[in-house]
């Protein structure tokens, strides 16, 4: 095993070639079944569009949930972007808990996730008539329209689109520290002090969003 190695989990179509990328979408998951995967390409939105368009090869499946096929304390950082919001509560706990594990003693997390105090701000400052309208786009809990035909509703039934749980940074850094993540900080686009983390860093993705930064305790802590 290497003794930098870096993983990303929800990674979407952003792979780096010296992270280890995995992603537990369906899309994916089909994808990377034998024969039937070659012809198979899954739906994936690309600036608001519906596009056909497959994985890179790099990418593995994998459910943080269920636990990463990584070996306990073998990560220098690892990173998850937009993806701990499509979690249950109960699920996000798990996600943490096997964070934890499979990073080093003093290893790093870098956490993004839209944030709730930002978007009920700006809802409750708004005096649009469609305020309350733009609040649920932005958290992702509202639905626009429901799926019509089959194919629709197999793949709303199978993906993970929909966002489970909003956090702030308050509530983030409440879990953390009882997953036993210690200083912990909010984060900004490219300020962590190991570069590596700046290959799957995207600056749209912390626009109305928290950004979290924190360590795995040292063996001497």
């Amino acid at each position: 095993m290497s003794s930098s190695l870096y993983v990303q989990y929800g990674c979407g179509l952003c792979a780096p070639n010296n992270w280890q990328n995995f992603d537990a979408s369906p899309n994916l998951w089909l994808e990377r079944f034998p024969i039937f995967g070659r012809l198979y390409a899954g739906n994936k939105m690309l600036e608001d569009k519906v596009i056909r368009q497959r994985f890179p090869n790099n990418i593995k499946y994998g459910d943080i949930v269920r636990g990463l096929p990584i070996e306990q304390n073998s990560c220098c950082g690892v990173y998850a972007s937009h993806v701990l919001e499509h979690l249950s509560l109960e699920d996000f706990r798990l996600a943490l808990s096997n964070t934890y594990k499979i990073l080093k003693p003093d290893g790093i997390l870098r956490i993004v996730v839209p944030d709730l105090e930002a978007i009920t701000s700006s809802y409750l400052s708004s005096e649009s008539p469609n305020a309350a309208i733009e609040f649920l786009n932005a958290t992702g809990l509202g639905i626009c329209n429901r799926p019509k035909g089959l194919g629709a509703v197999i793949q709303t039934i199978l993906g993970n689109g929909g966002h489970l749980w909003m956090w702030d940074y308050k509530s983030l850094q409440h879990e953390l520290e009882t997953q036993g993540f210690v200083e912990i900080r909010r984060a900004e686009f490219n300020d962590s002090v190991d570069s590596n983390f700046s290959d799957v860093e995207e600056l749209d993705r912390f626009v109305n969003s928290v950004a979290v930064e924190c360590k795995k305790p040292s063996l001497q802590d």
